[in-house]
């Protein structure tokens, strides 16, 4: 296990921070001020790592998009046949989503705020290749309906964030058979 120093535990606290608050308060009722003392940094401190809190909401977007994606891609090999390699990510999406609710909650807010600036939000696509080739190669194949990635993404991505949020409520409780029917619709609605 990684040692981390001073530096590095003091920005992830920021990051945790930063998280904790746009989820609960939004991002306008998250000033520096107000991350720097829940991280229990001095607010010159967190200056240091980023620029203002245009920098920090991106930076910290782009960091918990690329740990996300790490973990949805983990187990997906591009060779897989599309219906196969769609239901392992989407599969590792869901794990994802339940298991660190906080991170995927901060990415939900993300995709649905224009605090988050053009550069970044691109950047954050871009880790979502593996998921768009696959789907690229289910529409030439003729397995996934000719949809724009933003369509499939909101029919076949988009509701599992609804489901997580339902369940952080207390509203629904998710099993497997849950998870599994949500998969079932999701792949029902790209299929060709």
């Amino acid at each position: 296990m990684t040692t981390l120093t001073k530096s590095q535990i003091k920005r992830k606290a920021l990051v945790e921070a930063t998280i904790e608050l746009v989820n609960n308060s939004g991002f306008h009722a998250a000033p520096m001020s107000k991350i720097a003392k829940m991280a229990n940094v001095s607010p010159a401190t967190i200056y240091l790592y980023f620029e203002n809190k245009q920098d920090l909401v991106n930076k910290v977007y782009i960091e918990v998009k690329a740990a996300f994606t790490e973990y949805a891609f983990a187990t997906y090999d591009p060779k897989m046949d599309v219906e196969k390699g769609f239901e392992i990510i989407w599969k590792r999406i869901a794990d994802f989503k339940l298991k660190e609710c906080e991170e995927a909650m901060f990415l939900a807010q993300c995709d649905n705020t224009p605090i988050i600036d053009e550069p970044s939000r691109q950047q954050g696509i871009k880790h979502l290749q593996p998921l768009l080739d696959l789907w690229e190669r289910g529409r030439k194949e003729g397995t996934i309906k000719p949809l724009s990635d933003y369509i499939l993404y909101a029919y076949a991505i988009n509701p599992l964030s609804f489901l997580m949020i339902m369940q952080k409520r207390g509203a629904f409780q998710l099993n497997e058979d849950h998870l599994e029917e949500a998969y079932q619709s999701a792949w029902s609605s790209i299929k060709k």
